[in-house]
């Protein structure tokens, strides 16, 4: 079913058993406490009143004409044959069923209430408490109350052998027998001597509170359990509110608009800190799409110029006859613009290689400060024909890497302080450890770069003012710079300032 593939109704539910389970735990745990409490004491009572009972049948009355005690001597019995010898062995057991059928046969026993028990079975009570007592399982009545129910047709079978017979379990007095009968509860109770003893009483007030409180605890747990069901509907759906937010989000961001960004107003919840960690995904993916976007334009751009050219001398040269030297003219042209899309493709692809890690960087421990030595006259030419001075102080430092790439980092930025310094300015290389860093400083005496653009320098295709660019330049020496110095680990920084020149921060770990 469907409802059951959504977390708020599947969390719904189990929350929803698991109140329900407790709720019906305490409800019946409450209700049976209650219920023996009432029992208990009813069967109080009761034991209280068979135990009159037996005190009574123990201790009869006296009769009229009698002693309390024994009766008076009155002589032999008129009957007795006094020439038969006497029988050996102890007199027959009138409960035995050994002796004749007239000494086996037993008399029912008279019995009476004393009138200071009376009370215990009165009938303006509003349990009603009655007795009755049975000779036997089977025989007739001995005495019971006025106010005693009709004798059931079916007894409880308590033992299975004849109540009359000897038997040694008739010794000790039974355990007394508790039963419910027809809103009547009752205790039963035989005696040593076989009698049966019934004690009842009416409890139709108690069921009526117990069904009264079982009502009552049933309204109850309903009412808490809508509370509850209530509560944790809200509480889930407030809970997974932020996952509609940012499914509704990300549907606006597969549409196209990539400055969506998710609105969580529990930042400290787990979901909140899911939101924040999407939010800043959100914001790399857009930066990630502008530059990607920006990268294709300027690109474009770049690698249209150098096609402009060929086709334009091609156009030209084709147009009409021309001597050998517009030929040769024709093809240099060419030649040069297709050199600039060269670089500009190797550039690309350079840092296409970076950005999937795919390029090989081969790692060893070389001399940092030759490297920039060496870096410094190579560009001594371009420097002289710029007319500016390049003071170097590289002290030797020995760092792991690729030496090849690190001396076209050291190139390319030694190319760009003098490529954009002024005329007679100069350029000064500072190499020296630092915090167990190489730290390698260029600045130049130049016109700088304005602080809205400094930020941008090491953007792909980036230039800050066209009039800085030289011939071939499109705007990707700084961000390979950038990338092959991270790829050893390193940072590369800039500072600058407007008509005092800039300085750019070169940090790479020694060799250990």
């Amino acid at each position: 079913m469907k409802i059951f593939n959504s977390i708020k109704w599947r969390l719904q539910i189990w929350y929803g058993l698991i109140l329900v389970a407790v709720l019906a735990g305490f409800g019946f745990t409450a209700y049976q406490l209650e219920s023996n409490s009432q029992f208990r004491r009813i069967d109080n009572e009761l034991q209280r009143r068979i135990g009159v009972l037996k005190n009574a049948l123990h201790h009869p009355l006296p009769r009229r004409g009698q002693n309390a005690g024994r009766p008076p001597f009155d002589g032999p019995p008129r009957d007795q044959n006094f020439d038969e010898p006497p029988q050996e062995g102890p007199p027959p057991d009138p409960f035995s069923g050994d002796g004749p059928p007239e000494h086996n046969a037993r008399r029912p026993l008279k019995f009476t209430l004393p009138e200071q028990d009376i009370h215990f079975f009165d009938v303006s009570d509003p349990h009603n408490f009655y007795f009755i007592i049975d000779s036997s399982r089977e025989g007739p009545e001995l005495a019971h109350s006025t106010n005693a129910p009709p004798r059931p047709q079916e007894r409880i079978a308590i033992r299975s052998e004849p109540v009359n017979s000897v038997s040694p379990r008739l010794l000790e007095p039974p355990s007394l027998k508790f039963s419910n009968y027809h809103a009547r509860r009752e205790i039963l109770d035989i005696l040593p001597s076989g009698e049966w003893m019934r004690v009842g009483c009416f409890i139709t007030p108690e069921l009526s509170e117990l069904r009264s409180i079982a009502i009552f605890l049933t309204l109850v747990g309903g009412f808490i359990l809508l509370v509850g069901l209530a509560g944790g509907w809200w509480l889930v759906s407030r809970s997974l509110h932020p996952i509609t937010r940012i499914s509704a989000t990300a549907v606006k961001i597969s549409a196209g608009d990539l400055s969506q960004r998710i609105n969580v107003a529990e930042a400290e919840s787990e979901l909140g800190q899911l939101a924040a960690v999407l939010n800043s995904t959100f914001a790399r993916l857009e930066t990630a799409f502008a530059q990607q976007k920006q990268f294709a334009s300027d690109a474009a751009h770049e690698l249209r110029t150098p096609v402009t050219v060929i086709l334009t001398q091609t156009q030209m040269a084709l147009a009409r006859e021309r001597d050998a030297a517009s030929y040769k003219q024709t093809i240099e042209a060419c030649q040069r613009a297709a050199q600039r899309m060269r670089r500009l493709i190797e550039s690309l692809l350079e840092l296409a290689r970076f950005d999937a890690g795919q390029e090989v960087l081969k790692r060893m421990d070389f001399d940092f400060g030759k490297t920039v030595s060496d870096s410094v006259e190579l560009v001594q030419t371009l420097a002289e024909e710029k007319s500016v001075k390049i003071i170097s102080e590289a002290s030797p430092l020995e760092i792991s890497g690729d030496a090849v790439r690190l001396a076209q980092v050291v190139t390319n930025l030694l190319t760009n302080a003098i490529q954009y310094n002024r005329p007679g300015g100069e350029v000064r290389v500072e190499l020296d450890s630092e915090n167990g860093l190489a730290v390698l400083k260029i600045s130049d005496t130049g016109q700088g770069i304005a602080p809205d653009d400094l930020s941008r320098v090491f953007e792909r295709f980036y230039r800050a003012d066209q009039s800085r660019t030289g011939a071939g330049n499109a705007g990707l020496g700084l961000a390979i710079c950038k990338a092959i110095v991270e790829a050893h680990g390193g940072t590369l920084e800039v500072a600058s300032e407007l008509q005092r020149g800039t300085t750019f921060t070169v940090r790479l770990s020694l060799a250990s």
